[in-house]
């Protein structure tokens, strides 16, 4: 025997009706491709002088490139990849090509072994924080965003960079892509500007 109100059949009806059309008229968020490795390719280059000059010229260029470690997969070229939007592969290496530093070699990001190490290792030490870019360590003190240590590398302008930089605060020490020349000056560089990112941003 039903005991329910005559009505409580109708309102359930109303309200499965009026949900469905909630839904079916319900403005969907249309949602973007997301970035995919197979989107990425890696430029190597015989040696890393020819990296540094190939990211200078392609970031002047306006163009969204990142300096990374090789993958497993790849066993030729130097110590360092820049990696490209692979859509843009053929436009890249023209443009190099002019400025005479052609890559070796263009490999798609399609499998783990062809995936790109990430330069960046970040550890923190409580009141200091290190960042380490490729052989390059740099250390600040977190409250005061004093650069408390330089080390790494076996680069001969390294005592001179650690000289000029140790006892700055960030965003005021030297640039060691201004006063080094060497593959130590460039990456500790990358590890100023990792270190500026994590602190400053």
């Amino acid at each position: 025997m039903n005991t329910g109100s005559p009505l409580s059949g109708i309102n359930l009806l109303q309200r499965v009706t009026m949900g469905f059309k909630r839904g079916l008229f319900k403005k969907k968020r249309r949602k973007l491709p997301e970035r995919t490795r197979e989107d990425l390719g890696i430029l190597v280059f015989e040696n890393t002088s020819e990296v540094i000059q190939a990211e200078r010229i392609l970031k002047a260029q306006g163009w969204k490139v990142r300096v990374m470690g090789p993958p497993p997969g790849i066993q030729s070229g130097c110590d360092l990849v820049i990696e490209i939007p692979l859509i843009e592969e053929l436009h890249l290496w023209r443009l190099l090509d002019q400025e005479g530093i052609p890559p070796l070699e263009m490999v798609p990001v399609t499998a783990p072994l062809l995936k790109p190490v990430d330069l960046f290792h970040v550890k923190d030490f409580g009141d200091y924080l290190m960042v380490r870019a490729a052989n390059m360590k740099l250390t600040v003190e977190k409250k005061s965003l004093v650069i408390v240590n330089v080390s790494g590398g076996g680069c001969p302008d390294v005592p001179y960079l650690a000289r000029m930089m140790v006892g700055k605060p960030l965003g005021e020490a030297a640039r060691p892509n201004t006063m080094g020349h060497t593959l130590c000056g460039y990456a500790l560089e990358l590890a100023l500007q990792e270190m500026e990112r994590q602190c400053l941003q």
